[in-house]
């Protein structure tokens, strides 16, 4: 081969790689998502692609019943929890977990694999599961082209994960421990150390109101916190400890102070809060 004819066939290969390489840009059929929720003290991720349904019947047909499904499309959807929950009654180690759907009429198999690397369900196996649950399937309120997932029902220890598509809704709740790592906080930087600090009193008296404890312990610390250092939203919690405690000389004369601070501060949602609160003092 001349090295004339050799470097003729070089230019023709490259230009045969180039246009195998190009690539005309459209937009995805299943365009990917990712939603994050932080309930309690923990955080769930969901990564996932979104199909729409186009005119097709979804559930018994696009996606039958009865049968492994990736719950969403391309690659299997990705829930992390960034600590330990429970579905169901029963605890997930923090990680990321590939989420599968076995879909009935009235009521579907959810999976939580620990395999995550698979496309769709291609490979998926039994043995690689962390969990199995049931969840019911129920009519939604409106129908939905595009699946979706989300969230709903945030409360301080659990929420609720939703995925609609077409006319069908499945959800699950998800929980997490709070109670137990909050007092245990609360027992060593407070009690054991003593603290003075006031913001850590502040936030220790705030959560046995908010929690119906002690109220005789949540005054002493929360009577510490303001009279070290007195802020308009101390010193609301302080009234309102006051009040429950049947004070209703001092509730109300906190309540004051702490709508004149708020004031002062230019905070009108406080001033609003106090306006309240002195109301139902008096």
């Amino acid at each position: 081969m001349t090295s004339k004819f050799y470097f003729a066939f070089l230019i023709m290969l490259l230009a045969s790689f180039a246009s195998f390489s190009q690539q005309i840009q459209m937009p995805q059929a299943s365009p990917s998502s990712k939603i994050s929720q932080q309930f309690g003290l923990s955080v769930v991720t969901v990564d996932y692609s979104r199909p729409s349904a186009r005119g097709r019947k979804i559930f018994g047909e696009l996606v039958p019943y009865g049968q492994i499904w990736r719950t969403g499309a391309n690659s299997a959807t990705r829930l992390n929890f960034s600590s330990e929950v429970s579905i169901n009654g029963q605890k997930v180690p923090a990680g990321t977990y590939a989420l599968y759907a076995i879909p009935e009429k009235s009521q579907w198999t959810l999976i939580l694999s620990k395999n995550t690397e698979l496309w769709g369900a291609i490979g998926y196996n039994p043995a690689e599961d962390q969990l199995r649950f049931k969840a019911e399937a129920t009519k939604s309120g409106k129908k939905y082209e595009t699946f979706e997932f989300g969230f709903n029902n945030v409360t301080d220890n659990s929420v609720v994960a939703s995925l609609k598509w077409e006319n069908t809704q499945v959800d699950f709740k998800i929980e997490t421990e709070v109670d137990p790592i909050v007092m245990a906080q609360i027992q060593k930087e407070i009690i054991d150390a003593n603290s003075t600090n006031p913001s850590l009193l502040f936030q220790a008296a705030n959560y046995y109101f908010s929690t119906s404890r002690d109220l005789d312990q949540a005054y002493e610390w929360v009577k510490k916190s303001t009279d070290s250092e007195p802020q308009y939203w101390t010193m609301h919690l302080r009234a309102k400890i006051e009040n429950a405690l049947g004070m209703k000389t001092e509730a109300l004369g906190s309540a004051t102070q702490s709508k004149e601070m708020a004031s002062e501060a230019g905070n009108p949602d406080y001033v609003a809060l106090n306006d309240r609160l002195i109301k139902s003092i008096k």
